[in-house]
């Protein structure tokens, strides 16, 4: 069990991980290829010469197939409004079809797409280059009998490229109405569930093929240049799949709203920190070296989601973790580039990518629960501040709260033991790092003293070095002593040695609701130290 779900057990009613939105690309792959453009219209198409004018055709009488789709179905086509979010705009249009299956809308919006574009040569020919182009592209929101609400976004020139967008959570409560299982959905997550592991099982049971076949179904529908005839299955003019962006997410459900509150409390003042570079590349498993050229930054926004939302990028892929509907806890990772997780983009990919992106979120929350509750008796404390004696009868000292270079150390181990899968490192990763927390240089911090810091750890036990190698590695009990000296040290140590050197007037015209539960805490020390103090006669200078 994961330790963060372990420790919050008794709060949690129930938990499920699953893909949340999955954007994928569907391209006739040949007709990305100008050479296959112009052999499959003369072979198939028996079009000679592809000018701007046959391409013009071919787009109108795309607009037209869609005109007339629209009053076959009596479905409205319109421009949406700049600026609203398309989600929540098409509501009412899904509330007019009511229970029944099919389009509910279509949209009509000018973007940018991957189309052919004709040019006349010299000679009197015409060259053909596939190329980005701002062109009318149409939305089609719709209800399908297995994914439920959905919308494919289709390009109004050839070849056609589309774009479709499901959500498992949808899918998922079509599969429970069919086996009757009773569950409460609310927005996008489910709150109540009568079998929670069935619905896990079947989160997990989600096959290439479960998407593929409506998908390609809506496409057939859709896009009816590509009709199934002899001519078009001999040059494999079939759409692919392929993620554009992939969201897996691991929702915790507690019992009351309270319990959530104060867990999510705690989790936007101390977990800021996790997305950090460094600890970064453990969640996503990858290490982060020189040529590192992607995005590496944590940012809290707010996403519409009346909470907030705390997300780290790591290259095009992303995690964010926030509270939802009172009741859901939900980490949720990203990706914009399944390369970037050494996935390929094919939806046939899909079981190994669920479990990679699943380990993403695992090891997120279990990095959490390391940082929210790390214990360590007073008499281990004890021990690590007494000199370490070898058997050779070498002597290397203690290690002491109040030195900044170890805590440098600590500061830059914690980060770096998520840089490489297996948690191992050399001293020259860790020199920069560790110079930067000590506001110094490489060459003002060498490194020897660092060598002499880390020899100072291993003495302890807390950093090992992995045989035949020049690397180290940092334990599990290792991290958590480091974690501890650095809350005492950052969070305790130095906020009350500011509050007897520089003490701070604390804003009394603020309620105790309005203020944060650990400025309170801070607040109430901050209060009994001046009361200690005055009782043994030691006043601040005027």
């Amino acid at each position: 069990m994961n330790p963060f779900v372990e420790h919050h057990q008794q709060s949690i009613r129930f938990q499920y991980s699953c893909f949340d939105r999955m954007l994928l690309n569907a391209v006739v792959q040949p007709m990305q290829q100008p050479a296959m453009i112009v052999g499959f219209l003369d072979k198939c198409r028996q079009v000679p010469s592809i000018t701007k004018a046959y391409l013009r055709d071919v787009s109108d009488d795309y607009h037209r197939f869609v005109g007339r789709l629209a009053a076959e179905q009596r479905v409205p086509i319109i421009e949406p409004p700049r600026g609203v979010r398309r989600e929540d705009w098409v509501e009412p249009f899904y509330q007019r079809l009511g229970s029944r299956f099919g389009i509910a809308v279509i949209l009509k919006s000018r973007e940018n797409a991957r189309i052919a574009v004709s040019y006349a040569t010299p000679r009197g020919g015409n060259r053909i280059e596939v190329l980005t182009r701002f062109v009318w592209q149409y939305y089609f929101y719709l209800r399908d009998r297995d994914w439920g609400r959905m919308f494919v976004r289709v390009s109004t020139y050839f070849p056609f490229n589309a774009r479709v967008c499901v959500n498992q959570h949808e899918w998922l409560a079509r599969q429970l109405q069919r086996e009757g299982i009773f569950f409460r959905k609310a927005a996008n997550a489910f709150v109540q569930c009568a079998d929670p592991q069935r619905l896990q099982h079947l989160a997990d049971g989600l096959t290439p093929s479960d998407l593929e076949v409506p998908v390609q179904g809506w496409l057939r529908e859709l896009v009816p240049f590509y009709a199934s005839t002899d001519s078009n299955r001999m040059v494999d003019c079939v759409y692919r799949l392929f993620c554009s962006q992939v969201e897996y997410c691991t929702n915790l459900i507690f019992k009351e709203r309270a319990a959530l509150d104060r867990v999510a409390e705690r989790l936007l003042d101390l977990n800021r920190n996790i997305g950090r570079p460094d600890k970064l590349s453990t969640v996503f498993g990858y290490r982060i070296t020189k040529r590192y050229r992607g995005g590496l930054k944590t940012q809290i926004a707010d996403h519409h989601l009346g909470n907030p939302v705390i997300r780290s990028e790591y290259k095009d892929s992303s995690i964010k973790q926030y509270v939802r509907d009172h009741r859901v806890l939900r980490t949720e990772a990203t990706s914009y580039n399944t390369w970037d997780l050494g996935i390929g983009k094919s939806i046939s990919n899909l079981p190994q990518l669920r479990r990679v992106m699943h380990g993403i979120n695992d090891r997120y929350l279990a990095i959490q629960q390391d940082v929210l509750e790390t214990y360590i008796d007073r008499g281990q404390l004890a021990r690590l501040r007494q000199p370490t004696i070898s058997a050779s009868g070498r002597r290397t000292p203690g290690l002491k709260l109040d030195d900044p270079r170890l805590l440098a150390v600590m500061q830059a181990l914690t980060c770096f033991i998520h840089v490489a899968r297996a948690g191992r490192f050399r001293t020259r990763d860790l020199h920069q790092r560790a110079a930067e927390t000590l506001g110094l240089t490489t060459d003002t911090y060498r490194l020897g003293q660092l060598r002499y810091d880390l020899a100072k750890l291993r003495a302890k036990g807390l950093v090992v070095k992995v045989p035949k190698t020049q690397t180290y590695r940092l334990t599990a009990p290792g991290f958590r002593i480091c974690v501890v000296f650095l809350k005492l040290a950052h969070r305790v140590y130095a906020p009350f040695a500011a509050a007897v050197l520089e003490p701070v007037q604390h804003d009394a015209a603020l309620s105790d609701q309005r203020r944060a539960q650990l400025d309170q805490l801070y607040a109430g020390v901050d209060h009994a130290l001046d009361a200690l103090l005055d009782h043994l006669g030691v006043r601040p200078a005027a």
